[in-house]
């Protein structure tokens, strides 16, 4: 394997401090020991008569204070923290992934300084406060000045004992994934860049944040990103939180303070982004793999980019990415998008939102979007799409410890005879609490035999911010259970808390059900975890249900052997409950056996080194492809390969390679005369064959063309084909099916033509151009051109048609029909038409493609793989464009460097032998006037 340095940003490193105070007891924690402070602490300032009520330190927090948290884990899966660093006061380890405080909040670390925006009702308060004040200075009245921060709090942090121990903040799937990646040597060595999880104002400047930072270097192999409190509080808190969450998850903000926190938070966002930029640049080594993480950091891959042109860089999304129609809401939609397109590669957890992004970044960038991914001005980004999943091994390790089997027993006992329904989500709209909680109140209502004999239990993960839904939420369930509780039965459980990790693996092994009713989410992880445990190693098999929301990445997966709800159709969901209820054993072992193969195939492991060994691929081919790794094309070479071959196949493009065009709606030929001398004179030899191909109609080129006799040429991008010889059109696209998607396809650009005023609709056989060149207000049909094009590739995709953005026009064609596929039906044709003899086993041993397109990159790809599959001795394939390439070779001289290079071959062509002399080519013919037309420019 080869050896790199691969680097993870994420917000949070998986390491946090805790510091040890004056006066209180070091925590029970046999991870390390409290670093000792050499220093002796600066002596306290004079007592001043506006000192706060207590400077006390704060007490050294407890196992048995939960507060709720702003940083608890987004993607529901549990951090394990090993029993060495997790021992609790009282010797019981502390839940793996508890509902983290809120940032700043931790008694054991220091207090943010950042100053958040006053809620909106403190606005009107202030102003009066305000007025006020003007008021009392006029009147000589002098206010008594405002107090500064007490430092007494900042100078305990500064000079406390510290030790590194494990964060319980941060993406659990992504940390199991990297340690079961890394015990599995699947991955080398490992610097993980990220926050410390806490404020560092007040040790900033200090030797103590310096040894923190070399420690956690040294010892744990993480780089330490410390921005301002002010700088994170705004990037997290409300532009993370506030902004691109709901987004992301298709909620768009529209109440009274979103823009306020959109204007504010920005620049913080950008400086968080900047901050982690910065350390990598610092610490970057050629060949290190950089690994960017979640939408928090969605502008670092461009800023490394800018400064580490050739860096290795990923991106993956752990959300979802919602639909052009939502993000293109965002004020900054450029920008954050062309941060992203600074990686390598761009992953995502499903099909649906590649398919998004390729389809925003076309609209919004007018960026090129391919299966593969995007093609800029001058790269290729990768786009792929990939699940993360569960690490078995450590899963099957925890659940067979005393504590877990415990709480089983204790759970059989408690819930004998009931079945259980249980759900762990956080608290907010995205997760679906309400709408789980009212179809089982529905399902109460219409299956009455069921009560008494079912419990659902809800753990709800608290949220930093108390709202509508947290009272909404409780209000169903005491109305629940007021009405069918009784002493010995009691309908809903309702958690408003995490459980440790011990109780979760219980619950999750004893259930008959697990219900997720998610709005929107990308990878939920609970459910791979639910499914393993229902293996029935350490309880009985009870192959539970799955009912799952159709709105999670993780459906995508399971083949429809979940039980799929809308989670707004309360009475589907309380029907699927129902029939999770009462499914047969033959039917649910069927189920669970295939959804269980599932989560053992996509496991954290798996998408992990699949993520890292693709990123390896993509990088060495967009350098290959680079123009700048491009070799230029060698005449002498060249005209040594000609030489030594007899048998030779031309496939030259015809706008921008034989000729020069410029405006829109004209060709402007550099010398005609001369391009078509340079063919007449290569088809003297009549061991060559030459193809040209184009975008234009057949009889366009039938009229340019006339005075080349065979020459063979491919029409509208590969949808006509007419051979050497001959005079004839062969149709090589299916009539009824361009018929058909033509339908669809017109009433679209018609509805956009009505609304931009100027443009036009142009009609060919197999493709469809959308003209905007000549509109009224060029910039407004722009943006109509990029949603007209988003609406066709959205509507027709199931035909196999696709709308391309280019300058002045939109091009719809088919995507079955290309100039590669007619270059592949030329070369069966010849090898049909030229059997192998004694000094030729191939019907052509020579094939030079030239070309300066999007659409020539298909048949470079395909003479190259020709080539090196041996069925064709020598390869050429020559690009005159200045972006990435297919190709072999590039040309710099552009039409003129093109016809300099076919007239040194065709000098040749002119002495050979008269056997191999082709009689009916025509030299030197002036072409009258109507050669040089006007005609309509495509790709």
């Amino acid at each position: 394997m080869t050896h790199y340095t691969y680097v993870f940003l994420y917000r949070f490193l998986p390491k946090t401090i805790h510091f040890t105070l004056p006066g209180t007891p070091p925590r029970g924690s046999r991870s390390e020991k409290p670093q000792p402070n050499p220093r002796p602490a600066p002596p306290e300032r004079q007592p001043s008569l506006f000192q706060p009520p207590s400077i006390t330190p704060p007490h050294t927090p407890t196992d048995e204070k939960k507060p709720s948290g702003l940083f608890t884990n987004e993607d529901g899966l549990r951090v394990h923290i090993p029993t060495t660093t997790a021992i609790g006061e009282d010797g019981v380890r502390a839940p793996a992934d508890r509902s983290s405080p809120t940032w700043g909040g931790r008694l054991d670390q220091p207090m943010s300084r950042a100053n958040s925006p006053p809620p909106p009702s403190l606005i009107q308060k202030a102003r009066n406060l305000h007025q006020k004040a003007k008021e009392m200075g006029r009147a000589g009245i002098t206010q008594p000045r405002t107090l500064d921060r007490s430092e007494s709090h900042e100078r305990v942090f500064a000079h406390a004992n510290w030790k590194i121990v494990n964060a319980d903040q941060g993406n659990g799937g992504l940390r199991n994934a990297a340690e079961a990646a890394s015990r599995e040597g699947k991955v080398g060595d490992c610097t993980w860049v990220g926050t410390l999880g806490m404020p560092t104002d007040a040790l900033q400047g200090t030797q103590q944040l310096q040894d923190i930072q070399d420690k956690l270097a040294t010892e744990h192999d993480m780089l330490s990103v410390c921005p301002s409190d002010k700088d994170f509080d705004g990037h997290y808190s409300h532009f993370c939180k506030q902004i691109l969450w709901p987004v992301f998850h298709y909620q768009i903000p529209d109440n009274p303070k979103s823009k306020a926190y959109e204007d504010h938070s920005w620049k913080y966002y950008v400086n968080v982004n900047q901050a982690f930029a910065d350390v990598i640049v610092k610490n970057w080594k050629r060949g290190d793999v950089v690994w960017v993480h979640d939408y928090h950091l969605l502008l670092v891959p461009g800023m490394v980019r800018k400064k580490l042109p050739e860096a290795k860089i990923c991106f993956f999304l752990h959300v979802a990415f919602p639909s052009s129609e939502v993000f293109r809401c965002l004020a900054v939609r450029k920008q954050l998008l062309e941060g992203m397109l600074g990686a390598n590669l761009i992953g995502f957890q499903i099909h649906e939102y590649t398919r998004h992004f390729l389809q925003t970044c076309s609209r919004l960038l007018s960026a090129e979007a391919t299966p593969d991914g995007l093609q800029l001005e001058d790269r290729f980004v990768d786009v792929v799409n990939l699940p993360i999943g569960i690490d078995p091994v450590s899963l099957s390790q925890h659940r067979e410890e005393d504590e877990v089997k415990r709480w089983l027993d204790t759970m059989r006992e408690r819930y004998a005879g009931k079945k259980l329904i249980v759900a762990r989500d956080k608290l907010d709209h995205v997760r679906g609490v309400r709408q789980k909680l009212l179809s089982y109140e529905l399902f109460l209502n219409k299956n009455p035999e069921w009560r008494d004999k079912v419990v659902l239990i809800q753990v709800a993960l608290s949220t930093s911010e108390k709202s509508e839904l947290d009272a909404t939420v409780s209000d169903i369930v005491t109305r629940v259970n007021s009405s069918w509780a009784n002493l010995a039965y009691q309908p809903v459980v309702y958690l408003k808390q995490d459980i440790d990790y011990a109780q979760y693996l219980a619950l999750l092994s004893v259930a008959d059900a697990l219900m997720i009713t998610s709005q929107r989410e990308g990878m939920n992880l609970t459910s791979h975890e639910y499914l393993f445990c229902q293996d029935g190693k350490i309880s009985e098999k009870k192959h539970g249900s799955l009912i799952l929301s159709e709105f999670t990445g993780t459906s995508s997966l399971f083949g429809g052997n979940e039980l799929s709800v809308n989670p707004w159709d309360y009475r589907a969901c309380a029907d699927a409950i129902k029939k999770a209820l009462e499914m047969e054993d033959e039917e649910k072992e069927m189920r669970w056996t295939k959804l269980y193969e599932a989560v053992n195939h996509h496991t954290g492991s798996h998408w992990f080194s699949e993520i890292l060994a693709r990123l390896d691929i993509v990088y060495e081919q967009q350098h290959r492809h680079d123009q700048t790794s491009v070799p230029r094309l060698s005449l002498n070479t060249l005209v040594q390969q000609y030489n030594r071959t007899e048998r030779r196949l031309f496939i030259l493009d015809f706008e921008g390679t034989l000729v020069s065009w410029g405006p829109v709606n004209q060709i402007i030929p550099v010398s005609p005369q001369r391009t078509l001398d340079v063919l007449n004179d290569l088809l003297l030899d009549d061991r060559n064959t030459i193809f040209v191909m184009s975008g234009r109609r057949p009889e366009e080129l039938d009229r340019l063309f006339r005075r080349v006799p065979n020459l063979g040429l491919i029409a509208e991008n590969g949808c006509f084909l007419r051979n050497c010889g001959s005079t004839e059109w062969t149709e090589m696209a299916d009539a009824d099916q361009i018929r058909s998607w033509k339908d669809s396809v017109r009433g679209i650009l018609t509805y956009y033509i009505e609304r931009t005023p100027g443009a036009e609709i142009e009609d060919r056989r197999c493709s469809l151009i959308f003209h905007y060149k000549s509109a009224e207000d060029y910039e407004s049909a722009t943006r109509q051109a990029l949603d007209c094009a988003s609406h066709i590739n959205d509507a027709c995709e199931d035909q196999r048609v696709h709308a391309i953005p280019m300058e002045g026009c939109v091009l719809v064609e088919p995507l079955d029909w290309t100039k590669s596929t007619a270059a592949q039906r030329i070369f069966s044709d010849l090898r049909d038409r030229m059997a192998p003899d004694a000094t030729h086993t191939s019907p052509v041993d020579f094939l030079m493609v030239v070309g300066d397109g999007r659409e020539d990159e298909k048949v470079f790809k395909w003479a190259n793989g020709l080539g090196e599959e041996g069925l064709v001795e020598e390869v050429v394939t020559v690009s005159l464009g200045t972006r990435n390439t297919e190709a072999t070779a590039t040309m710099t001289q552009g039409v003129s460097g093109v016809l300099m290079a076919l007239q040194r071959l065709g000098s040749i062509a002119s002495v050979v032998p008269t056997q191999h002399r082709r009689k009916s080519s025509v030299r030197g013919v002036i072409l009258p006037p109507d050669a040089e037309l006007q005609f309509l420019p495509t790709s």
